[in-house]
């Protein structure tokens, strides 16, 4: 649930700021505040120039909070996870417009658990073996790639509950879970891979110090989202903006530092498969909840399979 109020947001920005000719764009934390700023304030300042609106760069301390500021009209867009953009659509007025694309052209990245080089540990089915002498670090409850996928893949797919059967759970930012592990403070951290990509550049001395002992499928690249009811106008002049972005050198230079090359265009289709890891986690618990009724049960149970049966007719249309 989220737990950010709009008083939480009154003071900081102006509501309905596009019609004092400003807009406030929202960034996730999965880095500090100042190396966000640092990496998207060049981008913004593009932005603003081609739009003739003042862009104002939004931070929170954790996902819950640019959803929040989302839902009462405190960011009109934001870049979000794949996990986040879904509470954003489904809370918040939110529409996927785009998508960013990797500096390699792809468009997707990986959840990585990492350890530090010199650990014993080799492979996931160590950190499982070893799981109640370790601990280890996820991400924010919103994060699609620190907290979501390895809690499927990783975990609910070897019948593991990471919140219980640690020594100790910890959560982080993706930064802060990067050199937690290279510090040897904790001893496993699932974090992003482009994350890890920014790391490498900016502390390689500390990237160096990691090593990955599980990765998951692909996720799809990290999506842009925009208020649904945000002026057609802007809607168009910032979508052609971020679609034509990264065509001379110093713009591929802006995206570089965010380790993108591209933004393309999108849709909510893209969360569907998120929807599914979603609804795979809530049938787990239902199996498992020995405080239901076997009609309870069956009813819970009947209603998220006819949710993921549509969900998959949503991808076998798309396909």
């Amino acid at each position: 649930m989220l737990a950010v109020t709009a008083a939480a947001f009154s003071i900081a920005l102006p509501a309905q700021a596009q019609q004092a000719g400003e807009i406030n764009f929202g960034i996730i934390s999965t880095e500090s505040s100042n190396n966000l700023k640092t990496a998207w304030q060049p981008l913004l300042d593009d932005m603003q120039k081609a739009i003739g609106l003042k862009v104002n760069a939004f931070f929170a301390p954790d996902y819950a909070g640019v959803i929040e500021a989302m839902r009462f009209n405190k960011v009109q867009i934001a870049w979000y996870g794949n996990k986040s953009a879904m509470e954003a659509v489904d809370r918040a007025q939110g529409e996927v417009f785009a998508k960013v694309v990797n500096k390699d052209g792809s468009q997707g990245y990986w959840s990585l658990m990492l350890v530090h080089k010199d650990s014993p540990l080799k492979s996931l089915d160590d950190v499982l073996a070893k799981r109640k002498e370790l601990t280890l670090s996820m991400g924010d409850p919103n994060s699609t790639s620190g907290t979501l996928v390895p809690c499927f893949y990783a975990f609910a797919a070897n019948k593991v509950d990471p919140t219980r059967e640690f020594k100790r759970m910890a959560r982080s930012n993706h930064e802060s879970n990067i050199m937690a592990v290279a510090n040897r403070q904790v001893d496993a951290a699932t974090v992003a891979s482009d994350v890890v990509d920014r790391m490498k550049v900016k502390v390689p001395e500390k990237a160096a110090e990691l090593r990955e002992v599980w990765r998951s499928p692909l996720i799809a690249s990290d999506p842009l989202v925009w208020r649904q009811d945000l002026d057609a106008g802007i809607k168009r002049k910032v979508r052609d903006f971020l679609l034509g972005y990264g065509k001379d050198e110093r713009e591929k230079g802006v995206l570089n530092a965010l380790t993108w090359s591209a933004f393309v265009a999108s849709d909510n289709s893209q969360l569907v498969p998120i929807r599914q890891l979603e609804l795979a986690k809530d049938r787990a618990k239902v199996e498992a909840d020995t405080a239901l009724s076997a009609d309870e049960k069956a009813k819970k149970l009947a209603d998220i399979d006819q949710r993921l049966a549509a969900l998959g007719k949503q991808i076998a249309k798309a396909d």
